[in-house]
């Protein structure tokens, strides 16, 4: 793309210890801009730095190769051969430079000359370059008599990666005092990005504790490096590698994160670490001193930073790094949780912590790091939580393909969380949002405005937080609800993969769209009649009704006409996706549905509908032959109340020679000390009379009543010791 003031380039690469990175190139009246996709670093050129720019062609289209007046050279490749007219025109309109054509030397031959111009190591057969070295990816530099040997920095992004290189250096007939030997490894050491703990350090801040990687250190600020110094493992850390830096409160308030992104990171044996992580308390103060000169700090540092400083500590470390590494430092925007914190409690993964949505990304502390920037961004999705309706999940996918997943985020946070992506203008999966109405992060001055769109579910929420009622209150405990099931992939697939009684809403059969609204009324009513708070058992947990278990014998439910076709469909499914899991299977089976038109649809519509008359037929036969086992079973119950009636009406007296007397309130009453054989009589019964004798007492009152009726004998006779009073207790009567 380009126009009159710039011009601009897609997917052009750039080389760095032998990985390519591609990214946007920018050149414009005031510079050169290339900003990296994958790191988001970006290299900006003056366009009044500028000395040289020379055209090649390479293996990977045309390079354009840009040189400073400091010294130092760019490359970047994947140029098209249309596009030199168009850049030697504009260089030399807008620059006043001419863009050179070179060419590569391709004889392959390794005999040559080794020439040092500035940062490059350029080895030449015949005037022509056949390969260029940049001296700042040597790690090391050893000579032997005549050979000089060159090691250099690893990138874990390569995937092929330059070791070692040797050079054979002649011995000079010339002169023979001058040793090429040695001038070729000072050359080499002059540029090479070798680090030399050289002289004494600026500042010294001891045992600071380090997050990532974890433990306390002495952090060593020298001129051009960084120095972590622990108990097991010293870092040494070039400004260089120092992509960002982040200042960050914690949500108690009481302490601060100080973030330092790196690139290539930290390597301690085959782990990285592409963040360091330092960790304050805000009550800690301290005086530094610094052992620069007061026209040092003035000069160097344009006053930023003075020979004595006092303060929190925080403050000091995030200061001198600034001023040393020479860039921003980033703090959070204007993004206020339900706290009123910038940051946001969750988890990844198995690791706890905080997510800060920042003015142009994303930043999880602290276990593992993760920074994400907008553009580098291809959609959000907020998910219900797993483990609990109290949260939910926040997703962010990449353009890469990479998902990152903060789980158990409270549900009071999510308005917040949404307010803020609708603002940034970030594509909301799940909201059924369009690519093009989002921003494109990578081209900065471009961008378009989209009005924020009503969210019912975000409303909803919003209205529950404000309320305190939770998904748990609103659910049912005596029975459990159907699941409704969204083609789309919005619904719960997990329960439909299964469950094949599970509900399914259809907005395309009327028929079914008049149950749901009835199964709507009966969930209200539900609401209505139920208490405003459940009663809690002794110790403390919720008193919950059992569920009613489900008949057997009910007849199976209807199925809907998507439900049909994937009971069919869904080992064709396994088959054609082997990896998926249950609810990618459930997606991709919701996409396909939508896909069929009506023609392929009205086979498993009519299907449908013939299970529904099928469900409907076999639930009236079900209610009827469950009302005739009712009545059946009442006319057992009469007769059985019946039978007992006689049995006791027909028993036999226990005391034939005692005079019978009124039944009254506690006439066949036995106080316990009494419960004892009072005769041979007695004892000699056998024991289907006893079993007869304690059916009348499962009655109860009907019982009492046939015995006030028909002037029944005690069960048992009175003792000897209790005629008299029994005698008196008649005479009273008469």
């Amino acid at each position: 793309m380009s126009s009159g003031d710039t011009l601009e380039f897609d997917q052009i690469y750039q080389e760095n210890k032998g990985a390519m990175y591609d990214g946007r190139l920018r050149i414009s009246k005031q510079g050169i801009v290339f900003k990296n996709n994958k790191t988001g670093k970006v290299d900006n050129l003056s366009g009044t730095d500028l000395n040289l720019t020379h055209w090649f062609r390479v293996a990977r289209g045309y390079e354009l190769k840009v040189g400073l007046k400091s010294g130092a050279v760019f490359k970047y490749d994947g140029f098209k051969e249309s596009d030199f007219d168009k850049l030697s025109d504009f260089i030399n309109k807008n620059y006043k430079m001419r863009l050179e054509e070179k060419e590569l030397s391709v004889k392959g031959w390794n005999w040559g000359t080794a020439k040092f111009k500035g940062p490059l190591l350029s080895f030449d057969i015949d005037n022509m370059s056949a390969f260029e070295i940049p001296l700042g990816n040597v790690s090391h530099c050893a000579t032997s008599k005549n050979e000089v040997a060159l090691e250099f920095h690893q990138n874990d992004d390569a995937d092929v990666s330059l070791m070692e290189m040797r050079f054979y250096v002649p011995p000079n007939q010339d002169n023979p005092e001058i040793d090429p030997v040695q001038a070729f490894h000072d050359n080499v050491m002059d540029k090479a990005d070798i680090i030399q703990a050289t002289g004494d350090a600026i500042c010294i801040f001891k045992e600071l504790q380090c997050l990532t990687p974890r433990g306390r250190y002495d952090v060593r600020i020298y001129p051009t490096f960084l120095h972590l110094h622990g108990k097991t493992f010293d870092y040494k850390l070039p400004y260089t590698t120092v992509l960002r830096l982040f200042l960050l409160p914690h949500k108690d308030q009481r302490q601060m994160f100080f973030v330092v992104s790196l690139d290539p990171p930290i390597k301690q044996g085959q782990t990285r670490y592409h963040f360091l992580i330092l960790q304050f308390s805000k009550e800690e103060d301290m005086t530094l001193e610094l052992s620069l000169s007061e026209e040092d700090c003035a000069d160097k540092f344009e006053g930023k930073l003075q020979k004595e400083m006092s303060g929190p500590v925080y403050e000091i470390v995030s200061r001198v790094m600034k001023s040393m590494v020479n860039r921003k430092i980033t703090v959070p925007g204007s993004f206020k949780g339900n706290s009123g914190t910038s940051a946001v409690s969750c988890s990844h993964k198995a690791g706890a912590g905080f997510l800060y949505p920042l003015e142009r990304g994303f930043i999880y502390v602290h276990k593992p790091p993760i920074h994400l920037r907008f553009d580098e961004i291809s959609c959000v999705n907020f998910a219900r939580g797993v483990a609990s309706n109290r949260t939910f999940d926040f997703e962010i996918e990449t353009k890469s393909g990479t998902t990152y997943t903060f789980s158990s985020i409270e549900k009071e946070e999510y308005g917040k969380l949404f307010d803020f992506t609708t603002n940034k203008k970030l594509r909301v999966k799940n909201r059924g949002k369009n690519l093009k109405d989002s921003v494109n992060y990578d081209e900065d001055m471009m961008g378009s405005d989209d009005d924020a769109q009503h969210d019912a579910y975000m409303e909803r929420v919003k209205a529950e937080a404000a309320a305190g009622i939770s998904d748990d209150d609103d659910s049912s405990d005596d029975e459990e609800e159907d699941v409704d099931f969204n083609p789309d992939g919005s619904g719960s697939d997990i329960a439909e993969e299964y469950d094949s009684n599970a509900s399914i809403s259809s907005s395309d059969d009327d028929e079914e769209d008049e149950e749901k609204k009835e199964r709507k009324k009966k969930k209200l009513e539900k609401a209505k009649n139920k208490p405003a708070k459940r009663r809690k058992t002794s110790d403390g947990g919720r008193k919950r009704k059992k569920r009613q278990k489900k008949d057997p014998n009910a007849p199976k439910k209807s199925m809907t006409a998507f439900m049909l076709w994937l009971n069919a469909t869904r080992s064709d499914l396994r088959k054609e996706n082997p990896d998926a899991s249950i609810g990618e299977i459930g997606k991709i089976a919701g996409e396909k549905w939508r896909a069929m038109g009506p023609s392929d649809k009205e086979e498993w519509e009519q299907k449908a509908k013939e299970d529904k008359e099928r469900y409907k037929i076999a639930m009236e036969e079900y209610q009827a032959k469950k009302e005739e086992e009712g009545s059946s079973e009442g006319e057992e119950s009469d007769q059985a109340e019946k039978k007992s009636k006689k049995t006791k009406s027909s028993r036999p007296k226990s005391s034939p020679t005692k005079s019978p007397s009124k039944a009254g309130a506690g006439a066949n009453y036995k106080s316990k000390e009494y419960i004892t054989s009072d005769s041979d009589s007695d004892s000699s019964n056998s024991d289907s009379d006893s079993e007869k004798e304690k059916k009348p007492k499962k009655k109860g009152k009907k019982a009492k009543k046939k015995s006030e009726d028909e002037e029944e004998e005690p069960i048992a006779s009175t003792p000897p010791e209790s005629e008299e009073s029994a005698d008196d207790d008649d005479d009273e009567d008469d």
